[in-house]
């Protein structure tokens, strides 16, 4: 009877085991492909950010590759608002309270952000385009590029 339980758990384990590995090998390249992605993003944005601050005279431009404060904390200070709202990621690992500390880091942010555009002579109401689900995050890529790397001669539509 143990002998016959034996058998039927290792042909029970060898079906789990392929079942898993034909998973792992749909799901590994899909995660490295995830990984390769976020990084890209990571360097070209911090890339257009430093690129944004030089064209705002900011004195330390290179402060944008601290990882996650950097570019608010340089787009803080191209905006002249404090800084201390980035204070608020700390709220957000409160159990509830948490969801208002992130909303109103958000909205911080999006200000920020909006007046680092306007410094650099570009709408700031770009910034409401990542708002878009999906295809908000490629052209607030793409228009972070435009801010970043359009000829300074060039101003935005409301300064005309």
């Amino acid at each position: 009877m143990f002998s016959s339980l034996l058998s039927l758990t290792g042909k029970v384990s060898s079906v789990m085991d392929s079942s898993y590995s034909s998973l792992l090998y749909w799901i590994l390249p899909f995660l490295v492909f995830l990984l390769i992605l976020i990084i890209v993003i990571y360097i070209y944005s911090t890339i257009a950010m430093m690129a944004i601050a030089k064209k705002a005279n900011h004195p330390h431009p290179a402060l944008v590759w601290i990882p996650l404060v950097g570019p608010l904390l340089v787009t803080s200070q191209i905006a002249k608002m404090p800084w201390w709202p980035i204070l608020l990621l700390l709220g957000t690992w409160i159990p509830i309270a948490g969801y208002a500390f992130t909303l109103a880091f958000l909205i911080f942010s999006f200000i920020w952000i909006w007046k680092t555009f306007e410094a650099v002579n570009k709408p700031g109401w770009w910034v409401l385009l990542s708002l878009i689900p999906l295809v908000g995050t490629v052209i607030y890529l793409i228009l972070l590029g435009v801010a970043a790397w359009s000829k300074d001669n060039q101003t935005s539509p409301q300064s005309i």
